[in-house]
Order: C-alpha cells, then sequence, then structure tokens
C-alpha cells in the first residue's frame, strides 16, 4: 500500500477499537464512578477528536470550531482531571459520538484529498498515536471498574514454543539511546515523540538482566514469604504506600479456596503462574528485587539489552512484526513469560516489547538538548515525578512503540498493565 492508502487503514483500525472498547458499554457504565488513574470514557472520546481538529483541521486548514464553547472541556489541560465527572461539563452520548464521528469523517477526507508532505505525515501519526494512548487507557479503565472484558480479547493459543530462562550477559561499551531529531526525518522513517530526542550514546558497565519477566508464580513466593509484612524489603517510599494502600498482595489478587485468583476484567479465574505479574506498582517491583536479590534495570540498561550495540530499533530488527509479540489489546494476562522466542533479541532476552510495561529505576527526565514538539505538554508535565517504563504492553498499539519508546507513570501506579524483570547485583 501506498503512504495515503496505509494512513487510512490505521486510522480506520483505530477508529474500529476505539468503538470495540465502547459500543458495549450502557448509559449507567459510560457514567463512571470518579477514579484518579482514570478518565470519563466520553472525554476520551472526545478528547482524542479534538487533537484531529485543533492540530488537523483548525491549525492547517482554519476551520471553526465544530462543537463551539468545548475547547476548554476537550483540552485536558483546561479542564482538570476531578472536573471531568461534574454533572454538565462532558456531554451526552449522542453529542460526544457526533463530534467524534464528524472529526473522524473530516479527518478521513482530509487524507485523500490532500499531498502528504512530511510535516502533515508526522501530525497525522502525532493524532493517531495520541488516540493509541488513550485507547490503552479506555482497557485499564475497563479492569479497573470490573467491566466485561472487550471484544477484541483473544484467548493466547500456545504453540509450546519456548525461549530459555536465567540471565543474559550484556556486554559492557557503547550503545545508542534514544531517536535522532529533526521532524523530517521520523517522518521519514517511522514516528518518535519528543521525550525520545535528540538521541545520544552511552558508555555501560557489564550486567547481567533477565531473560523473561517476573511471573506470577516467582511474585507469588514473595507474598508467600510474608513480603508484604517485612519491612527490611521495602524502601521509605515504598512503606508509605503500602501502609497508605493496606494491601499485602497484587491488586486484583485474592486467595480463593484452591489458591490464589486474580481478577480479569469483571471475572475472578486461578492465577496462572507462568505468565507475567501484572498491575504491580514500582515500589512491590522494588520490594520483590530487595526479596530476590536482585534490582531492576535502570532505562539505559534496558533500552541497551532491546537494541543491542547495533541498536537495532526493535529486539528482533529495524521493522515491528505484531506476530512476535502480545499487543493491541489481545491476550492480557494468558502468555508464560518464556513463550513468543521469535520476539527475543538475539541474545535470549523474551517479550521485551509487548505483555507488560516494564518498570526501570530512572526518574522521568528529558534527554540533554531536548526541546518540545508540537503538543508542548505531552512530556514536560510529566518530567521529574515519575518513573520511567519501557516496552509496551498488551494494552498498547503495536504502531506504537518501539525499543527507544519512553512512558511514565507515578511509582504508585499500579492500574496500569505494569511489571517488571531484574537485573542481578
Amino acid at each position: 500500500m501506498n503512504t495515503v492508502d496505509l494512513l487510512l487503514a490505521e486510522l480506520d483500525r483505530t477508529d474500529r477499537l476505539t468503538r470495540v472498547l465502547l459500543d458495549d458499554l450502557s448509559d449507567e457504565q459510560l457514567s463512571v464512578p470518579y477514579d484518579r488513574g482514570i478518565n470519563p470514557p466520553l472525554w476520551e472520546l472526545g478528547h482524542t477528536a479534538f487533537f484531529y481538529e485543533y492540530f488537523l483541521l483548525r491549525e492547517r486548514d482554519g476551520i471553526d470550531p465544530r462543537m463551539p464553547g468545548y475547547d476548554d472541556v476537550w483540552d485536558s489541560f483546561e479542564t482538570h482531571h476531578e472536573e471531568r465527572w461534574e454533572e454538565g461539563v462532558v456531554p451526552d452520548k449522542g453529542a460526544a459520538l457526533g463530534y467524534y464521528e464528524g472529526i473522524i469523517g473530516a479527518t478521513r477526507e482530509r487524507v485523500g484529498a490532500r499531498k502528504l508532505i512530511p510535516e502533515e505525515l508526522y501530525l497525522y501519526k502525532y493524532c493517531i498515536f495520541h488516540q493509541h494512548m488513550h485507547l490503552e487507557s479506555l482497557l485499564w479503565a475497563r479492569q479497573t471498574l470490573g467491566y466485561p472484558a472487550p471484544g477484541c480479547l483473544r484467548e493466547w493459543k500456545d504453540d509450546g514454543r519456548r525461549g530459555e530462562r536465567g540471565d543474559v550477559m550484556v556486554e559492557g561499551g557503547k550503545y545508542s539511546i534514544g531517536r535522532p531529531a529533526g521532524t523530517e526525518d521520523y517522518a521519514a522513517e517511522g514516528f518518535s515523540f519528543d521525550n525520545e530526542k535528540p538521541g545520544f550514546v552511552t558508555e555501560l558497565e557489564p550486567f547481567a538482566i533477565s531473560k523473561t519477566l517476573v511471573s506470577n508464580g516467582e511474585f507469588a513466593e514473595l507474598v508467600e514469604d510474608g513480603g508484604y509484612e517485612r519491612d527490611e524489603f521495602w524502601s521509605c517510599g515504598g512503606r508509605r504506600w503500602r501502609d497508605a494502600q493496606q494491601c499485602s498482595c497484587p491488586r486484583y489478587w485474592r486467595k480463593g479456596e484452591g489458591g490464589w485468583e486474580c481478577r480479569m476484567f469483571d471475572a475472578w479465574v486461578s492465577l496462572n503462574p507462568e505468565a507475567a505479574v501484572t498491575h504491580v506498582s514500582y515500589w512491590e517491583a522494588e520490594a520483590y528485587c530487595k526479596w530476590a536479590g536482585r534490582r531492576l534495570p535502570t532505562e539505559l540498561e534496558w533500552e541497551a539489552a532491546a537494541r543491542g550495540k547495533e541498536g537495532r530499533m526493535f529486539p528482533w530488527g529495524e521493522e515491528m512484526d505484531a506476530s512476535r509479540v502480545v499487543m493491541d489489546g489481545e491476550c492480557f494476562g494468558q502468555v508464560p513469560v518464556d513463550a513468543l522466542p521469535a520476539g527475543a533479541t538475539p541474545e535470549g532476552c523474551l517479550q521485551m516489547i509487548g505483555t507488560v510495561w516494564e518498570w526501570t529505576t530512572n526518574q522521568y527526565l528529558p534527554y540533554p538538548g531536548f526541546t518540545v514538539d508540537m503538543y508542548p505538554y505531552m512530556s514536560t508535565l510529566q518530567f521529574g515525578y515519575h518513573k520511567v517504563t519501557k516496552g509496551g504492553s498488551c494494552g498498547t498499539a503495536s504502531p506504537l512503540i518501539r525499543s527507544s519508546y519512553r512512558q511514565a507513570y507515578y511509582p504508585d501506579r499500579n492500574d496500569a498493565f505494569l511489571g517488571f524483570r531484574t537485573v542481578g547485583v
């Protein structure tokens, strides 16, 4: 397919998944109770449409607002998080859906009617990938709220292929981190957000990193050993978080008659010991590492292990291949941590892309020489207070991710699809 067809196909795919996540929800389910980790679904719908309207249809074409008076509602930095739940702020389903459908339709027409120049190709990708981010937040909102599994969910079909467990030794030396600066470059090469730029070369000491993510079964050993009650495994911040949460196991776990269970959307199922532990905070990951005599990787170590000294964009090479990963809202909590060997690095690290976002030790900070892209708040308001996570999750859109991608979460977050792997000390 040519560039226009590829862009339209991705816009249509993103639109379809948006509808899958929302169309089966009743009016009562759309009126969600306040939770600081999610947004009202109808606000998500209008907010993602607003990006297309503002940056493409209005700034580039000069059209008038399609929903006059609602700019401040859809702009996430004008209507604060708590205000989105106030009665009368977000319009009803009919109005929000009509606005969304009108903007997406106008965007489709625009793609086919104009010559694509690099700057506009970048804007289209930016708006689509921004919508991808909100699709993932809609997915974890359904988990948070205990709603039925979305229609995109498919069962894991095990082909029996497995990689090796244990550690891989990553050589010391120079490694490329991040992506090159320059809009024209990544309009041609793919896409990068401003937090990935400008790229640089770093020198690392050798380290040993786990080939696999920490599994439910491994994490359950910490829980069974009284790890949540033993202060020696918890940092000061971790103890404060643990005590405030009054937790003794991961967020969606409970002890049933037959053993540990976990909640997947609206169903309690037996905990799969081979699958990656998910929905754990940074503090829980840190405590596990202390208990196990390990540590979390730094951001630079994680990226070096994923990219190798040649600086490849994905663990297996230069192009995304969705058949090698679990992403796009599929197979939640089902995949053994040693599965998917086709997606491994040449050295043997498995599932560094997809499955769960992986905690690193680093604060989320700009790279030297950082400059903002078209939307100045995409990264800047998160710098300093968040931890860097890497690799994407089962809920992340596969076109969005690459090994240089940086996501930021507060260390106390355990509602998103968050897990980790460890490094030897």
